[in-house]
């Protein structure tokens, strides 16, 4: 999963009062454990992926930023594996069961062009991380600060949004295929979450800490309004 921009996840939650109540989930909770998990195995999967995906490139330059971010993706998995092995567990059973869901995210959402690569880094990937990120808010601090470290902006973001806005600026064509795109992105990144949360419900209590069925209405409400606002940053809207 790359470290995209959460700007817009930041203003979905604004006004909130930073720090003003206590975490709703102990630190002991197992669901700390398998969010760990389940990241971990999503920084595994974007290094991979970005990997494969640098090679569409169609200079040096794409290339090279491709491959940064990859490399940020295994520095992330570190983090992941270190703060894991401090709370007692195995990385890589722990993180195993959750590869069948992200495998087939990837599978179905590979681009067939550079520019959807692009797209796919920039929107899915910070679908996902809007998704990590709410959770984040109910945790006790030090697991909250793993999860907004490997999440954070690498500094790649405007790379993307140049490349696709000239893209989509020069063709309408373009912009209608990559809008209809992201929106496929969107779509699958709730479905593959909706099962993820079905089958972990350590998982479904820190996204539910912070109440109750309405809250996870709202979760998913989110997402798609944050999914619109990167859709305008990138001149899909």
């Amino acid at each position: 999963m790359s470290s995209t921009p959460s700007a817009a996840a930041a203003s979905a939650r604004a006004g909130e009062p930073e720090g003003s109540e206590s975490p709703a989930v102990a630190s002991g909770h197992p669901g700390i454990d398998e969010l760990f998990a389940l990241l971990a195995y999503g920084e595994v999967a974007a290094f991979y992926r970005l990997t494969e995906e640098a090679k569409m490139a169609p200079n040096l330059n794409g290339r090279i930023n491709m491959a940064a971010m990859a490399a940020a993706e295994m520095n992330h998995y570190e983090v992941l594996r270190d703060a894991l092995a401090r709370r007692g567990i195995d990385i890589v059973p722990a993180m195993t069961k959750y590869a069948s869901a992200l495998e087939n995210y990837h599978r179905l959402t590979t681009p067939s062009t550079w520019l959807e690569a692009l797209v796919k880094t920039y929107v899915g990937d910070a679908l996902a991380a809007d998704f990590y990120l709410e959770i984040a808010d109910a945790l006790p601090a030090e697991a909250a600060d793993v999860v907004r470290l490997v999440l954070s902006e690498t500094g790649h973001s405007q790379f993307v949004v140049a490349e696709v806005r000239a893209a989509v600026t020069a063709s309408d064509r373009q912009r209608h295929r990559l809008a209809l795109w992201s929106r496929r992105l969107l779509g699958e990144a709730i479905t593959q979450a909706q099962f993820v949360l079905a089958d972990h419900d350590e998982l479904v209590d820190l996204v539910m800490a912070g109440g109750g069925l309405s809250h996870m209405t709202d979760f998913f409400d989110r997402l798609q309004k944050t999914h619109a606002s990167r859709m305008q940053e990138l001149g899909l809207a």
